[in-house]
């Protein structure tokens, strides 16, 4: 499962440092690279409000605006381990005149949620930076705060399907990566380990960067 898979960049707190200091400007590559990307997630979400939405690694609230549109009636937390990307993503969300959210400054690897609170859980470029070995336990805290029958949408870098795409892997073996520090990874197989079923896949391009929109249905049973 985890060949073909590089090595991660950076520590915890390494990733915390890096993201701090890219708060500022990340508003451009979010836009210019990941934003076809981040719509279809949404659009395989399928939101309906009134529902308990989370969104984990929610950066500069691109995605969290967009969330709270769709779900005024509803109730949407976000989490960041970035102080800045937090700070940054309360004035852009406060600008949508909707109270209906909190923010929150934690590890995703300790939600501070009880179980099966969600119905959906949302996650953007989150794995393609971390270690593989920790893959498996935060999809297992993602499942936890999953209602049974939750939707879990994950976007991630992923393996290139034409050489303009294999660019940004040969990027990130550079000493020191160019980028944030993302790699291509394929989740589906992570998500089959922790039980996750009914499992939709799409690839997108955009500037010849690949993601992968994948979305898994919590079934806890036989079906």
């Amino acid at each position: 499962m985890h060949s073909g898979i590089l090595e991660a960049r950076y520590t915890h707190q390494e990733i915390i440092r890096k993201y701090n200091w890219i708060a500022p400007i990340y508003d451009l590559f979010g836009i210019l690279m990941e934003s076809k990307a981040r719509q279809r997630a949404l659009e395989m979400a399928a939101i309906q409000n009134g529902e308990k939405v989370l969104e984990v690694a929610l950066g500069t609230g691109l995605n969290f605006v967009e969330i709270l549109k769709r779900n005024p009636k509803g109730w949407v937390d976000g989490i960041d381990v970035s102080q800045r990307m937090v700070e940054k993503a309360r004035k852009r969300i406060s600008k949508t005149g909707q109270n209906n959210y909190t923010l929150h400054l934690c590890d995703c690897r300790h939600l501070p949620f009880e179980d099966e609170t969600f119905d959906v859980l949302m996650n953007q470029y989150l794995l393609d930076i971390l270690p593989v070995e920790d893959f498996i336990p935060i999809l297992l805290e993602f499942k936890r705060v999953l209602k049974e029958g939750g939707r879990m949408v994950l976007v991630n870098m992923t393996k290139g399907e034409k050489w303009l795409n294999q660019i940004y892997e040969e990027i990130y073996k550079l000493k020191p990566p160019l980028l944030a520090g993302c790699r291509g990874v394929m989740a589906q197989p992570f998500l089959q380990e922790v039980g996750f079923k009914e499992f939709r896949r799409e690839f997108v391009s955009q500037l010849g960067f690949p993601s992968e929109i994948v979305r898994g249905i919590k079934r806890n049973g036989l079906s």
